[in-house]
Formats: C-alpha cells, sequence, structure tokens
C-alpha cells in the first residue's frame, strides 16, 4: 500500500461511509496535533539526555572529550567550505605538512555545511552541541512519521517504536559525542523512498529521489548507510517472496532501483575515489579496532547510562561508554522473542527477526565473548572482517542495527494489540493493562539519564586573541604540547575556534600507517616520530626521559617536517615536565603569555 492508499484508507470509517469535509478537517487537525505532541516529546528527551551539557556549555562529555573536539574542528571545517571555498574532501588545517582525509573521516558535511551559520555565529562548540542534541531528536521524528505514515499507521505504536528507535541504550552511548551516528534521521526517509519505487509510472522520479536521500546520509555516516542497504535488502526480499500480490510492481521497482544506483554513483564518484585512493587514504582499520566485538553478555545487560545501569555492571562488557551498542536487557529480549512468535505470519516480521539475529551474530567479531572473557569459539566475522568495504566497519557496531529492528517489532506488537482491543470490546481493560505493564517491565529499565560532563579547560588566550598569527606566516605550523593524539584533542578545540585559520602539526584523525609492514592500515593519528614518542612518554608517566644530542637533533628534525614556527604548551597535569622536556630538547628558554607556555622555533625551522 503506498502514502496515498493509506490516506484514502484513513478518510474512510469502518463502516465505509465517506466521512464528510469538516469532520475530514477535524481528524487532520487532531492528527497534527498528536504529531506535534509526539516531536515536542522527541525534542524534550533529547534535551533531557544532553541535559548537563545545555545547563553549562563550557562543559564537555565526559566519556569521550577527544571525539566532541574532532567533531567541533569538523563543524568548522564545514563553516570554512562555504566561506572560504575550502576543498571539502581533505584539509590541509591539521597533520601539517600532511593533508587529512576527510572522506575517509567523520567530516559530516550534510550537516556541518548547512549548520555554517550556527558555526560562524555561536562557534563550533554550540554547533557541535545543536547537532548531537537536534540528531537525536531528528532521528525519533523521521522515524515516527515512518511508522505513523506507512508502516503502522497509528500515532501510539508509532511514537513507541520511535522513541526506542532514537533514544535506546546504543543511541545513548553513541550520543557520547558520536552526533554522526546518533543523527539517523535519514535512515526512515531511504526505507521511505525505496518502498514508494513499485509505484507504476513513477519509477524516474522516485529513482532520483532515493539517489538524493543515498547521498545525504553517504555525507553524514557510511556505516549507517551501508546497514540501511543490508536491512532493506533482507526486508525487500521477503516481501517478493511472501507477498505474492506485490511481483506486479518488480519492473517499476527495479527500473527505479536501477536510477536510484545509477545517479548515486554519479554524484558519489569522485567523493569515494579520494576516500579509497587520495591523499590519507587507508586501507582498512587496524587490527585492534577490528577487534571490537560486542560481549555475548551485554545483549541482557543494562548500559550506564540507563535508567537499571550503572558504570560497574556495564564496566567490562564494552570497549568503552561510547560503543555499548547491545545493553537490551533480559526482560525486552523476551519480550522482543514474544513478539515475533505472536506476529509470525507477518513476513515483514520473519524479516526482520531474521535480520537481528545476523546483525547479532556480526557483532561477535572474531571470537565470542562471555562476560570479557575470551571463549574460544570463533564468529563469523572472521571469515568477513577483510573484505573490502566490512574491513572498515567496527564489528561491535552491527549491534547498533538491532536498536530500530527492534523499534519496528514495538511498533508492530503494540499496533496488533490495539487491533485486538478494538476487535473485542469487552475484554478491551485487560488486553490495555497488559500491554502497558509488558511494555513498562520491558522498557522503563532502558529510560536514559542525562549524560555525564565535566568541565572542559577553557581556551588559552594566546588562542582566543590571534597571538598565535604571526608564528603560522609563511605555511607554518603550530606545534601543541602533549602533541595531539587519541589521548589529548584540546587543539583541535583551539583550531577549531579560530576558523582553522590556526593549522597545527598532527592531530587526531584516522590516517594510513605507512610504516614498513603495515599496509596503509587506519591509524588514530599520523604515524609516531621521535619527538612525538618522546612527549608521549611524559604525557603518559609525567617523567621526562633522558635527553641525548640525538634526541635534540631528532627534536629539529621533526620541527623542521612540521613546519613549526612556535611550539605551545597550554594547561596541562603535566604541565611542568612537559615544559622541562621541550626547553631540554632544544634548549631554548620558553615565555609565559597567553595562558601558555611560548616556544619561538622559527630560528630553528628556517
Amino acid at each position: 500500500m503506498t502514502t496515498a492508499d493509506s490516506s484514502r484508507a484513513a478518510d474512510t470509517p469502518e463502516g465505509g461511509a465517506s466521512t464528510t469535509e469538516p469532520d475530514q478537517r477535524n481528524q487532520a487537525t487532531t492528527r497534527w496535533r498528536v504529531d506535534l505532541l509526539a516531536v515536542l516529546s522527541f525534542l524534550a528527551l533529547a534535551l533531557w539526555v544532553t541535559l548537563r551539557l545545555w545547563l553549562d556549555p563550557r562543559d564537555g562529555l565526559r566519556d569521550n572529550r577527544t571525539d566532541q573536539a574532532q567533531f567541533e574542528w569538523m563543524m568548522a571545517h564545514g563553516s570554512r567550505v562555504v566561506t572560504d571555498f575550502a576543498y571539502p574532501f581533505a584539509s590541509d588545517r591539521m597533520n601539517v605538512p600532511e593533508v587529512v582525509n576527510l572522506m575517509a573521516n567523520t567530516s559530516v558535511l550534510s550537516v556541518s555545511i548547512p549548520m555554517t551559520p550556527v558555526t560562524l555565529v555561536a562557534g563550533p562548540r554550540m554547533s557541535f552541541l545543536l547537532f548531537l542534541t537536534l540528531g537525536m531528536a531528528a532521528t525519533a521524528t523521521s522515524w515516527y512519521f515512518l511508522l505513523s505514515r506507512v508502516v503502522v499507521r497509528s500515532p501510539g505504536p508509532a511514537w513507541l517504536g520511535a522513541t526506542f528507535c532514537g533514544f535506546a541504550p546504543a543511541m545513548v552511548s553513541h550520543a557520547n559525542a558520536h552526533p554522526n551516528i546518533v543523527s539517523q534521521f535519514v535512515v526512515p526517509l531511504i526505507i521511505w523512498r525505496t518502498l514508494r519505487l513499485g509505484e507504476p509510472g513513477r519509477w524516474l522520479r522516485n529513482g532520483l529521489l532515493l539517489a538524493l536521500v543515498i547521498v545525504w546520509q553517504a555525507f553524514l555516516n557510511l556505516e549507517i548507510l551501508l546497514m540501511t542497504a543490508i536491512g532493506l535488502g533482507v526486508v525487500i526480499v521477503a516481501l517478493a517472496l511472501g507477498r505474492p500480490d506485490l511481483r506486479q510492481r518488480t519492473r517499476p521497482f527495479l527500473a527505479g532501483l536501477g536510477v536510484a544506483a545509477g545517479v548515486t554513483l554519479v554524484l558519489l564518484a569522485y567523493p569515494l575515489y579520494v576516500q579509497f585512493f587520495g591523499p590519507g587514504a587507508y586501507r582498512g582499520l587496524s587490527p585492534l579496532i577490528r577487534g571490537y566485538s560486542t560481549d555475548l553478555a551485554s545483549f541482557v545487560a543494562y548500559s550506564r547510562e540507563s535508567l537499571a545501569g550503572d558504570e560497574p555492571g556495564a564496566r567490562g562488557l564494552a570497549k568503552n561508554p561510547t560503543e555499548e551498542n547491545a545493553f537490551f536487557g533480559w526482560p525486552l529480549l523476551v519480550l522482543v522473542a514474544a513478539l515475533v512468535w505472536w506476529l509470525r505470519r507477518n513476513v515483514v516480521v520473519r524479516a526482520l527477526a531474521l535480520l537481528a539475529v545476523v546483525f547479532a551474530v556480526l557483532s561477535l567479531g572474531r571470537e565470542v565473548l562471555f562476560n570479557g572473557e575470551a571463549t574460544g569459539i570463533p564468529a563469523p566475522w572472521a571469515i568477513l572482517e577483510t573484505l573490502p568495504i566490512l574491513h572498515s566497519v567496527v564489528p561491535t557496531r552491527w549491534a547498533l542495527a538491532i536498536t530500530p529492528v527492534i523499534g519496528l517489532l514495538l511498533a508492530y506488537g503494540a499496533q496488533h494489540a490495539r487491533t485486538l482491543a478494538t476487535r473485542n470490546p469487552s475484554a478491551r481493560p485487560q488486553i490495555r493493562f497488559a500491554t502497558v505493564t509488558v511494555l513498562a517491565m520491558a522498557l522503563l529499565p532502558l529510560l536514559p539519564t542525562p549524560l555525564p560532563a565535566v568541565r572542559l579547560e577553557p581556551t588559552p588566550a594566546f588562542v582566543t586573541s590571534g597571538a598565535w598569527r604571526p608564528y603560522v606566516a609563511g605555511g607554518r605550523s603550530i606545534v601543541t604540547l602533549p602533541l595531539p593524539d587519541t589521548h589529548y584533542a584540546d587543539p583541535l578545540r583551539w583550531s577549531a575556534e579560530t576558523g582553522l585559520e590556526m593549522p597545527i602539526a598532527r592531530g587526531y584523525f584516522l590516517g594510513p600507517d605507512t610504516r614498513p609492514d603495515r599496509h596503509r592500515v587506519a591509524l588514530f593519528t599520523a604515524p609516531d616520530r621521535p619527538t612525538s614518542d618522546f612527549f608521549t612518554e611524559i604525557r603518559r608517566t609525567g617523567e621526562v626521559p633522558p635527553v641525548s644530542q640525538q634526541e635534540r637533533t631528532a627534536a629539529e628534525d621533526d620541527l623542521r617536517y612540521w613546519r613549526a614556527g612556535a611550539v605551545v604548551l597550554g594547561p596541562h597535569r603535566h604541565a611542568d615536565a612537559l615544559r622541562r622536556g621541550m626547553t631540554e630538547l632544544i634548549e631554548v628558554q620558553p615565555t609565559y603569555t597567553g595562558g601558555v607556555w611560548l616556544w619561538d622555533v622559527r630560528h630553528l625551522t628556517d
């Protein structure tokens, strides 16, 4: 049934008589009021999850400050594309003198570019916070309209399923500075446009519209796009096999799909070429990251940000607080199994159940883990992880794809219960009581709590005042101590606040490991250099290693490589050791200015 068919059906009461025009207007008004309440509830939930950041914008996400800094940098890059006509797919503002391949990173161009006015007026931190908050609310909203208009066509069940899709434990976990992952509002649009492909006579129009939303998602997150494509493929095949009445739509569907594929390939050909073959491209994730898998015990546990969960209970079941991709709890899993059995005659439900099992198995990684311990049982991902495209997927995130599957099953189940209550008026109170009780037992423990926040170090006046400008003249960069990486990304935030006008050495990004025998797999920063290793050791231990002439020579070589104009040290718990180490390395005394220790190294790098 198409959306138009659904609308016509909604306008006809059960008796078959056509409603009057005033009745139709009243129904439409009532429905949009319900829709508005649903959207406001999603916004309220998103504000609740990010509450601590809104109460004090000087705070940041406690459990993932580095990714927050990276996304603030990405938001600044998007505005620079608009204001300076900067090249969108790579940047030389980080990792000087090399470039960062932004297509191979989370550049979120489909959001950062439209949000340029916010970034310019309110700054990249506010832009990031809006992206995170509105992304969650928009995801639930998009699912609500898909469910209420196309799938179950009833606002209550649609609200239930959409709320889970937008605010399930995995989504709240990724709200720890992964706005590109929680912003899945394009996914329901892709599903909707795919279902419309079968409309006769509209294959060209529908194919073009599908291509546009696919491209939109591609510049938001390719991992989510891959999971969506697999999920849709399974459901469409199941519909084709289980619904013979739909086979008459095969020709327009395939024609529209061909148009969508062709247009998508044309629009994405160059960006994907840059991603896989351009400067800074890499060949899959490192074996360490490809080892991020879902612990079998986490499927029945509660996440640290769920009402029934806590940090000790979740610790050890996920690699970090941002990758709690399962954590559904026993009651919900039992409910889902019961729903699948109850609705087993529905071909879509059977396809969704199959999808959930497939995604769960893939998320287990190379070897099954249980309660943090390796079981020795191999998992299918061990065979698939080296395949092209799949070698860039973090395996535990396959479990994230189970969230919308469960959301859809909840919507189907609630709608079926509603239909039973309508058909059995005498048992209506009992059916409603049972439905509410079961849903409360399964879902109340999963209610999200506000994400923990921590006060971020303020950006030094050296950066905000523009005092750095003379030191970057002639293509030079600013070298920060410690050098930025996965553990310290404050310099990315500093650069973002300058609109990326302040270029920095090294950074926090995915780039190729160019060392011999590393096959250009991804690193979460640039390959190590002697000086970066020296300061990583100081940051880790708080102690200054012995400095020889060899280290001094290597430091000067590294500063020349980075085209350093100045080295700066901002607030840090090992600031004294870092300052001593730099001073001993280059035998130049620093000056304290604008909240940083400053070494002018232009005479060393000329």
